[in-house]
């Protein structure tokens, strides 16, 4: 669970820069790349990064309200509390 979260934010952060190089500079990186807007490849694209925005909204919902990237709060708590003693 843990990659798909690291995938899906990569996937968001791409869906993100082009749509404000497309809001700035009126240029599209998906269409640019894939050589056309509504080709095969452009379609999967923007598929993908609308799935991984989705998982982004439901992912907390699934492990009861964090987002899991892998760090471990319990362990920087405890170092907290050590550094205080």
């Amino acid at each position: 669970m843990i990659i798909a979260n690291y995938i899906a934010y990569v996937l968001t952060i791409i869906g993100c820069l082009n749509w404000g190089l497309v809001g700035i500079f009126n240029f599209n990186l998906v269409s640019w790349i894939c050589m056309g807007y509504r080709n095969g490849w452009a379609i999967a694209i923007y598929v993908l990064i609308m799935l991984a925005a989705i998982w982004l909204i439901i992912s907390p919902i699934i492990s009861k309200g964090m987002l899991d990237l892998g760090c471990s709060h319990k362990q920087g708590e405890q170092n907290n509390q050590k550094d205080s003693k």
